[in-house]
């Protein structure tokens, strides 16, 4: 394959060589299990490896190492937050408060939850896909455990106003949990500063490998673990750690804190060049989500109207250039995206967005060519189009 320009990083980035050359070591000889640490030498030096990576997932997050439970990802640590702070408080209420445009491990674990007695409630969103935290404060009441509000949007890139959502939960004595997949490592994220109670990361948006997270737990949160045996992770998360993948993750987040600021600079950097060129040089195309900084620094979520945007990512793919059309954990789907439908847009749009999300290592030389190639693939999808008029 030649070159290849990926802008699909809210679906999933590369490891950083940096984390690559920290697992290496674990897989062959350091090898050994970390609960084994009292009878062998490689699990005592293993474990301390993992507790560091521990102590740099905290302070990524501003929480104690202690309140960091290391899983396989944001998918497991959303069901764990939701399932274990529900179990752990039915008997204070039945109710939980989320959004419409949660990613789907929160709305479909809410919609399981259903099973077992507990009530959804879900509090509107804007046109640009902004929860008023008035409105999250009118839904709580007397039976109220738990609200889950992401803090930003996987497709559209809103970030939330988690500080004040929080605030509300806590005069209330309400939990409040963040899926904060596409914000740690790439905007500030401090759980004492936002009152957060628990948040949800993972690994392989921030430059490290798949298959591993974290669940930030405050320590006077009542959860029930879901997985039962061994009682590793203090006995919130059973099972043999992936003391590999978990020291790629501490590692990620180090580089992560240390580069933050930085990085969030030279990618917003490339997504305002990108997108006042793509709009100067495409008509009938609009933006996804604000045009200001309360959005995601790398993310661009655009309709360029008259097109199938499957038809147009299958072409870039062949000139190399690699985009998303939505949220990569439904992809294959045909069904509109449930975000966009909750902020408005169109029916006739909805089939129309592309998604480019940004990586530190995109070069600001390449904007050029990316956006020919959109212009030139739109101008022939769209002169196929017998929906389309100039």
């Amino acid at each position: 394959m030649g070159r290849i320009i990926y802008l699909d990083h809210a679906s999933t980035t590369p490891v950083d060589s940096r984390v690559l050359k920290k697992m290496k070591p674990y897989f062959t000889g350091l090898f050994a299990n970390p609960a084994t640490r009292w009878t062998s030498s490689i699990s005592q030096k293993v474990d301390e490896a993992v507790e560091e990576a521990r102590k740099n997932v905290a302070a990524l997050i501003n929480a104690l190492p202690e309140e960091v439970i290391f899983t396989s990802g944001g998918t497991e640590s959303d069901n764990a937050a939701l399932k274990g702070v529900a179990f752990a408080n039915r008997n204070r209420g039945n109710e939980i408060i989320t959004t419409p445009i949660e990613h789907e491990a929160v709305l479909k674990v809410a919609e399981r939850l259903q099973d077992f007695g507990f009530v959804i409630k879900y509090v509107p969103v804007d046109s640009e896909g902004f929860v008023d935290p008035d409105d999250v404060k009118k839904l709580i009441t007397p039976k109220t455990i738990l609200v889950s509000i992401m803090h930003a949007n996987n497709e559209i890139g809103t970030i939330e106003p988690v500080r004040e959502i929080g605030a509300v939960c806590r005069e209330r004595g309400v939990f409040f949990h963040t899926d904060a997949v596409q914000t740690v490592a790439h905007i500030p994220v401090d759980v004492e500063q936002m009152n957060i109670d628990l948040l949800s990361l993972s690994s392989h948006k921030f430059y490290g490998p798949k298959g591993v997270g974290a669940l930030y737990i405050r320590k006077d949160v009542q959860i029930v673990p879901y997985m039962d045996g061994g009682g590793q992770e203090q006995g919130f998360r059973s099972g043999t750690l992936n003391s590999t993948g978990i020291i790629g993750l501490g590692e990620a987040a180090k580089l992560g804190k240390e580069e933050q600021e930085e990085r969030e600079s030279c990618i917003k950097e490339f997504r305002d060049a990108f997108l006042k060129k793509i709009l100067e040089e495409i008509p009938a195309v609009y933006l996804n989500g604000p045009n200001d900084d309360r959005r995601l620094p790398g993310n661009i979520s655009i309709v360029i109207q008259g097109i199938r945007n499957e038809p147009l990512l299958v072409a870039l793919n062949e000139k190399g250039i690699i985009a998303g059309g939505g949220s990569a954990c439904s992809a294959g789907k045909k069904n509109p995206s449930h975000v966009l439908e909750a902020i408005g847009v169109p029916e006739e749009d909805l089939f129309s967005v592309i998604r480019i999300t940004i990586g530190k290592d995109n070069k600001l030389e390449d904007i050029d060519f990316i956006v020919e190639n959109i212009k030139e693939i739109t101008n022939q999808l769209r002169a196929l189009s017998p929906f389309w008029e100039e």
